[in-house]
């Protein structure tokens, strides 16, 4: 099988400098300044005696503390706790036992005699960067192939459905998550005030308070596209796919209670279990599998394929197992690979190909934009982001720019296209163009299938007892300090979706005025409890 080397045969990972030579070939350990100087003296600044003070001619001082203060860039606005592996994905080549080019010219699924490199990333959305890995929050499931074509992202989560079916409504939602902008402070009554006014978000609202919301590790979690995407084949026709990642690990979540005990003891518990699961040569497997619907409206339906709220039935469009991933190898530095990786949705290789989803357009900007602004204008020049096979293109200079798409034996001169004077030319196409066509008002609307409620009451009946119970206390628990009209909102919106549903939401709701229940995190209780107790149980000290 071709896979691009990883070791340097003792399975141990080789690091490649970024000049591109390898380390051995120097023949040193030696430590060196930024500029290739040996550091003879890591310990001392230089002194006026060994007392100080401290002159302005530490040249290694100055550029070792100038570098650590700008050593960390914007954290990810969401998204920014997360963990990162390399492997690699084995295509069957078939899709439902069909060749799967009658459906995508993609070559990545053509050839299962190829390993093609990936890097995938998990996270958690809306916390901080050392956020504790416990917390209830959808998961981040990116992942990046660098295939022959180019590197083709797939971005997700580990739920299948998402809150909002409009990318407008993006910002806001994140904003109701976040803590208050002015106490800092996550609050269930900021959240369920934009939940109790966007009625779609109720099916993803009834997984992530449930045990879905917490999934036990990386590891044993599933990833999904959420957004519709389509396939083109040789012939340009289309068909709408939706991608699964389902792990070979099984799958396993916590409840409320479990991941409180859990963050007590340790909360970097799924970037630990990733980690070591592949250290020890345990390497975690997701078979990937898509659902396949023939491109266009479905008036049939009773929603929109391309609204992510929803789920589309199995029983109608089966998971067809296209490939397998395996994770391998752990990062050598977790800065340079998890931490600037970039991905977007709209990194496509040929044979992918975007769907309207609204969802997916607005995301396809923002991705690669905020990580223009949040990495830098080059970051596709980084190795983690920088695709396997060549790069020629006309686009120069930019901050931290430190090489050019020049190819040898062409016009240096020319940066521009078409040229008669030996510059870039464009590509041969390897099939028809898919061309849908239009033929609508250009206007501001809601889809017209809405149907907000009946997914969330059926994933909610499908839930085994012990996710019911911990999806209402968690609800319970959130909404009890909330004002009066947002809970009747809310038992409102969840009987629309179930009766038991609302009824369970409203009789918690009804036993809880008994009990004083603070604001806080979303599902946690004794939130004040916790401030008084952190003064009661610790024991003083005298000054020193």
């Amino acid at each position: 099988m071709d896979q691009e080397s990883h070791s340097n045969g003792n399975g141990k990972p080789q690091v490649i400098p970024a000049n591109g030579e390898n380390s051995a070939t120097t023949g040193s350990e030696m430590l060196t300044t930024r500029q290739g100087h040996p550091v003879y003296d890591n310990q001392n600044t230089r002194t006026v005696g060994n007392r100080g003070p401290v002159t302005m001619e530490n040249y290694h001082f100055l550029e070792k503390m100038s570098h650590f203060d700008r050593e960390r860039i914007p954290e990810r606005v969401v998204h920014a706790r997360g963990a990162g592996a390399h492997g690699y994905f084995e295509s069957y080549g078939t899709v439902g036992g069909e060749p799967v080019a009658k459906y995508t010219r993609a070559k990545v699924f053509q050839n299962t005699e190829k390993r093609t490199p990936v890097f995938v990333r998990f996270s958690s959305v809306i916390h901080g960067g050392h956020s504790p890995e416990t917390l209830r929050d959808p998961r981040g499931f990116a992942v990046k192939m660098y295939t022959e074509d180019g590197n083709w992202d797939l971005v997700g989560n580990n739920l299948k459905v998402f809150f909002i079916r409009d990318a407008m409504k993006f910002p806001d939602l994140v904003h109701a998550f976040k803590p208050d902008p002015v106490t800092n402070i996550q609050d269930g009554e900021r959240i369920f005030d934009f939940i109790s006014n966007t009625p779609e978000a109720l099916h993803m609202i009834t997984f992530l308070f449930s045990p879905w919301g917490i999934p036990a590790n990386y590891r044993q979690m599933q990833g999904s596209g959420v957004n519709t995407y389509k396939w083109v084949n040789a012939e340009g026709e289309a068909v709408l796919v939706k991608y699964h990642w389902e792990p070979l690990q099984g799958i396993r979540n916590l409840t409320q209670q479990q991941a409180e005990e859990i963050q007590g003891k340790n909360f970097n518990h799924a970037t630990q279990d990733l980690y070591e699961a592949i250290e020890k040569g345990e390497f975690p497997q997701w078979e990937l599998c898509v659902q396949i619907m023939a491109d266009g409206e479905h008036p049939e339906l009773d929603f929109d394929p391309l609204d992510d709220t929803k789920l589309w039935p199995k029983e109608q469009f089966p998971f067809l197992p296209v490939g397998k991933m395996t994770l391998d190898r752990n990062p050598v530095n977790y800065f340079a690979e998890v931490e600037q990786v970039a991905f977007g949705t709209g990194v496509l290789v040929d044979g992918l190909d975007f769907s309207d989803d609204k969802m997916l357009q607005g995301r396809t900007f923002a991705y690669s934009d905020t990580q223009r602004y949040r990495v830098g204008t080059n970051y596709l020049q980084l190795p983690i982001n920088a695709p396997k096979r060549a790069v020629a293109s006309n686009q120069r200079d930019g901050q931290m720019a430190y090489r050019q798409d020049i190819v040898e034996g062409l016009n240096p001169h020319v940066n521009y296209e078409p040229s008669t004077m030996g510059g870039l030319k464009e590509a041969p196409r390897n099939g028809r163009e898919h061309t849908p066509m239009y033929q609508a008002a250009l206007v501001r609307e809601k889809i017209s299938r809405q149907n907000n409620f009946q997914q969330a009451g059926e994933t909610y009946r499908n839930f085994e007892d012990w996710e019911r119970d911990d999806l209402i206390n968690n609800l319970v628990n959130t909404l009890a300090p909330a004002k009066k009209h947002i809970q009747e909102k809310m038992i409102e919106l969840f009987t629309q979706c179930d009766e038991d549903y609302g009824r369970r939401f409203a009789e918690g709701l009804k036993a809880s005025e008994s009990k004083v229940i603070d604001a806080g995190p979303i599902g946690t209780t004794d939130t004040h409890k916790a401030v008084e107790q952190a003064e009661s149980v610790s024991r003083e000290a005298n000054p020193y």
